[in-house]
């Protein structure tokens, strides 16, 4: 990783990339509910009591508990849309 001082690309000291590390791996609990989040919203359409089925019922219950998951947020596992 490189940084820009006056002028010039310089590489990071392993302190300034561990930093970076670690404010990406904090901000990664909040990019998987934001993706969480944007899934539902797309699927609201199938949320309403005339059209939801139990697979879409099934589903946007699944993306709920993806913060319960073991791994989260490090390793997650998307269920799959209904078709």
């Amino acid at each position: 990783m490189k940084k820009l001082v006056d002028g010039e690309y310089v590489n990071l000291t392993q302190q300034e990339v561990e930093m970076v590390s670690a404010v990406e791996i904090s901000s990664l609990p909040d990019l998987v509910r934001s993706q969480r989040d944007s899934l539902l919203a797309q699927s609201d359409v199938y949320a309403f009591a005339d059209r939801i089925t139990s697979e879409w019922a099934s589903y946007r219950q699944a993306l709920r508990n993806i913060t319960d998951q073991t791994g989260f947020p490090f390793s997650v596992i998307w269920p799959t849309k209904p078709e």
